[in-house]
């Protein structure tokens, strides 16, 4: 050491070392619900680790920061011990595209970087706290990783970043039992399952600190072995002293790793706002853009027009407050022949809503808004003024919506909305309807899907360089936040007209371009004609039986007590089911089960379903249990508990709403309650669809397109032996199974015919190898090799695939058979991991897109169809590829046939395809008999 050359004196006093690795799984794991992009981009772990990242660097003042990585699973502890990690298993699937991406958010967020091949991070990290030391740096390590704790002591401490608190020398001790500078020891005998790291079987944490506390380091230990009286102890620490050495060697963190730079290339450097602000809007974290534009000037980018005057700048906007002022505005409307409109209400659920104003605008600038119900505004003690002496001056709703009925359902005027159909929902509960219409975020649905959000201030901000007035602006924010019936009119004059205003310049702005880019006939024969059927539907509901509902949350309540019961007498103690933590000291530490004992960073055992399932497969009943337990518990909070609050008591029905514009490939989404994804495959999950039933006198009528998606690959991908199957009515899987598999349709197996169906749904959606292997329970080798032989035997789908990449890439989208562009601008990234999910977007989009397509085709032609015959059946739901009705019993099998013929002929005469469609129908009393 004496002639090594002195590190040059670093510009700061205090070094961070972010454990960037260790960040991401705990990001990973943090975030409950699954995030994706409009892309299908997985960002779980980068959302959580970006935002842990900016909450550090806004928290701490650091003058030297770098963030760490691991390079590779192989370093030069496989050199000295093969199996070191070996048991590791694969980081989860949706994880391993994500390893690159949070790179680039260090990137993003201006930090240094460092990864080096054939050395951990903590090898690295260990290297910059030996460095600092010498240079009199202070070193705060950014992890809460045990394996790090030995180099805490002497300038070097750490942090725990999700907690944020720190780890000092007291805090090892508490941990480990023995200060920092033992804890190498320690590991080296209790060994460590998740590393695969040996150590000495038989001796945890707790004896291994008695032991080095007793005889002051391993060496010591082993040798004086024999000393020892606990004669297994001994036995083992003389049988596995060689291990208990080899284990040091492994758990010993390398301070003399060659890195490429020293101390003064660490300097914690400020973000550049516009990069960090391209990163957001890529990953499509708006929230935390939004939440750091005033603090780093993160303002999205502006769009080619120009700013719209700001209130009181140049926007002329006006209270109506008498008749003559409204008649103006009608007049005008009138006259323009096209008409922005907006309302205000107090809720989200337009089911509930009570209208409070409308706004108008037929001119770029301008704008009204006409109050109905706004109250006394909140006084400054945060109490309500009752006493009716600043009651707002304002015209009678019910007179109002008289005067403004005739305009709003003139066919002469258009009337232009943002996601207009809630706006046409509130108004239809006070008897007025809206017609014709456009609607500003179907156009740029329809325009830019998969390449930005739909709504107003996104839209506003990209295409006219504007940001309006945020809500919380008007209404106050959490506790104080108020209804809007309770907002001054002053503030709710600017915040509503602006919204008018900002609408028609939307209209404006994107119509024109419908024809540019070719999609006039997705605008205006899918999108807009489906608004007054999903209204129609959000309106009408579906019936729920609350008692049955009410007898299955009990029944539910009762068989989780048994099960908690059950649980607790073969873990032979109580615990908390809910806990991972406890779960995994039952199940590994207490009743050694063996297998699944593998510990995360935090030193929790994992207890995934995953793990849980194998167990079961062995033959442990606990695990099984906890399974069921796990699966009730869900099914009551989110289903049986949930549904019954979300009953309509005036209708005593659940209104769903349907949203357009959120999947990229037109497919729609429910939400409030969430009816698509009611479980189907299980009895429980069916036992809750017992719950969705018809009207007395009427039955439920269920039909749902047979196989759409596979058919549609086939026609696509131009498949002549799928084509065939089809067109004979084979079993589309046991004929693959025959041809893939090679075995005669007379010898069909039922798990062959499963292979072969797993594969068949799974190549729609661009299933690796892994994924195949997780859904069959076999080794990724054997599901490399079916899918091969699938593309052998179908080659048409594999040209079909490659076509579908390559057109992406050159045109930035792909197109449905009805003309609907997916953008997937993924394709074009340099990302490895965000093109291949492009890829798949592009492979998948024509196919569930024209699936999409085709059901909204039947549900916007089945209502006329059904009023020509005469027929009252009311559609209550779409389900994917299901309709749902309700129907009177005498006119069952007429409509029945009527709604197969319709959606089985839906295509025409737009499309014709190569293979029939076939729609399946099914009638029972509730809609699990029905379906």
């Amino acid at each position: 050491m004496s002639d090594a050359k002195p590190l040059p004196t670093p510009p700061y006093d205090h070094l961070f070392v972010i454990d960037g690795s260790g960040y991401i799984f705990r990001a990973y794991f943090a975030l409950k619900t699954p995030m994706t992009t409009s892309q299908g981009v997985p960002v779980s772990a980068v959302f959580g680790f970006t935002n842990m990242l900016l909450k550090f660097l806004r928290d701490n003042e650091a003058g030297g920061l770098v963030v760490v990585f691991d390079a590779g699973k192989r370093t030069f502890r496989n050199d000295i011990y093969a199996d070191y990690k070996a048991n590791r298993p694969d980081p989860p699937e949706d994880l391993i595209p994500q390893f690159a991406i949070v790179r680039e958010a260090a990137e993003a967020c201006g930090l240094p970087i460092i990864e080096l091949e054939n050395y951990e991070a903590d090898d690295i990290i260990a290297t910059l706290a030996r460095q600092a030391r010498e240079a009199c740096v202070q070193v705060t390590i950014v992890s809460s990783d045990k394996d790090l704790m030995q180099l805490v002591g002497d300038g070097v401490d750490m942090l725990d970043p999700i907690r944020n608190t720190p780890i000092q020398v007291e805090q090892v001790e508490e941990k480990f039992g023995v200060p920092p500078e033992k804890v190498v020891d320690v590991q080296a005998l209790a060994g460590d399952s998740v590393d695969n790291v040996p150590g000495v079987p038989g001796i945890g944490v707790k004896t291994a600190a008695e032991l080095i506390r007793t005889y002051g380091d391993l060496d010591t230990l082993l040798a004086r072995a024999s000393e020892i009286k606990q004669p297994k102890r001994r036995e083992r620490l003389l049988e596995f002293a060689d291990q208990a050495r080899i284990s040091r060697q492994l758990v010993a963190l390398d301070a003399q790793v060659p890195l490429p730079n020293g101390l003064e290339s660490w300097i914690k450097p400020d973000p550049d706002p516009d990069k960090l602000r391209r990163f957001l809007e890529a990953y499509e974290f708006r929230s935390t853009l939004a939440r750091l534009s005033d603090q780093l000037g993160l303002k999205p980018e502006a769009g080619s027009k120009a700013s719209l005057p700001e209130p009181g700048s140049g926007a002329e906007y006006e209270l109506i407050q008498d008749w003559p002022a409204l008649d103006a505005w009608i007049a005008a409307a009138n006259e323009s022949g096209v008409v922005a409109i907006d309302t205000e209400t107090t809720s989200l659920d337009p089911q509930q809503a009570e209208l409070v104003g409308i706004s108008l605008s037929v001119t770029e600038g301008q704008g009204c808004y006409i109050p109905v119900g706004h109250r006394s505004p909140v006084g400054g003690d945060g109490n309500l003024d009752f006493d009716g002496s600043d009651a707002p001056k304002q015209l009678p709703r019910d007179a109002v919506l008289e005067k403004l009925a005739p305009l709003l359902s003139d066919d002469a005027v258009l009337k232009v909305g943002q996601n207009l159909k809630y706006d046409m929902r509130v108004l239809a509960r006070y008897g007025v309807a809206v017609t014709p219409i456009d609607d500003t975020m179907l156009l740029s649905y329809v325009l830019e899907g998969g390449v930005h959000g739909h709504g107003m201030d996104e839209l506003s901000k990209l295409h006219l360089g504007h940001t309006p007035i945020s809500y919380k602006e008007v209404a106050g924010s959490g506790r104080n936040q108020v209804t809007f019936d309770r907002v001054p009119l002053d503030k709710a004059l600017d915040y509503a007209a602006e919204d008018a205003d900002v609408t028609l310049r939307l209209w404006r702005a994107l119509k024109p371009r419908l024809t540019q880019a070719r999609v006039t006939t997705v605008y205006e024969t899918l999108e807009r004609p489906l608004v007054p059927v999903l209204l129609e539907m959000e309106r009408t509901g579906i019936k729920v039986d609350r008692e049955h509902l009410r007898r299955l949350s009990n029944d539910f309540a009762q068989r989780i007590d048994t099960l908690e019961r059950e649980i607790h007498q073969l873990a032979g103690r109580s615990f908390t089911i809910g806990s991972p933590k406890q779960l995994g000291e039952v199940l590994f530490d207490e009743m050694g089960l063996d297998g699944g004992g593998r510990k995360g960073k935090s030193g929790a055992y994992s207890t995934g379903a995953d793990i849980l399932e194998m167990l079961a497969a062995q033959g442990h009943d606990l695990p099984r249990r906890v399974l069921d337990w796990r699966q009730l518990t869900k099914l009551k909070s989110t289903y049986t508990d949930a549904l019954q609050q979300q009953i309509n008591a005036e209708t005593g029905r659940v209104h769903t709403t349907f949203s357009q514009a959120v999947a990229s490939t037109g497919r729609l989404s429910s939400n409030d309650p969430n009816l698509q994804n009611i479980p189907i495959r299980t009895e429980e999950g069916r036992k809750i669809r017992e719950a969705f039933v018809a009207e007395a006198g009427c039955q439920l009528l269920s039909v749902d397109y047979s196989q759409i998606e596979l058919r549609l690959t086939a026609h696509i991908a131009d498949v002549a032996a799928l084509r065939d199957a089809f067109e004979q009515g084979q079993d589309i899987h046991a004929m693959t199974a025959s041809q893939v598999f090679g075995v005669p349709l007379a010898e069909m197996d039922p798990a062959t015919r499963r292979r072969a169906k797993a594969i068949n749904f799974g190549i729609i959606y661009g299933i690796s190898p892994f994924g195949l292997a997780q859904n069959l329970g076999i080794t990724q080798g054997e599901a490399r090799s079916y899918i091969q032989a699938y593309f052998e035997q179908f080659p048409g789908i594999r040209d079909y695939m490659d076509s579908m990449k390559a057109l992406g890439r050159e045109q930035g989208w792909v197109e449905t058979l009805f003309g609907r562009k997916v953008h997937v601008p993924a394709l074009k990234e340099k990302n490895p991991a965000r093109r291949a999910f492009g890829e798949r977007a592009a492979i998948n989009a024509p196919i569930q897109g024209t699936a999409a397509d085709i059901i909204k085709r039947a549900m916007i032609h089945v209502p006329p169809a059904l009023t020509r015959a005469g027929l009252s059946a009311k559609l209550l739901l779409q389900v994917h590829d299901e309709l749902l009705f309700e129907v009177r019993e005498a006119e069952l099998e007429e409509t029945k046939a009527l709604v197969k013929q319709v959606m089985e002929n839906a295509c025409a005469p737009v499309v014709t395809l190569s293979v029939p469609l076939v729609a399946d129908a099914g009638v029972g009393e509730s809609w699990a008999t029905a379906h």
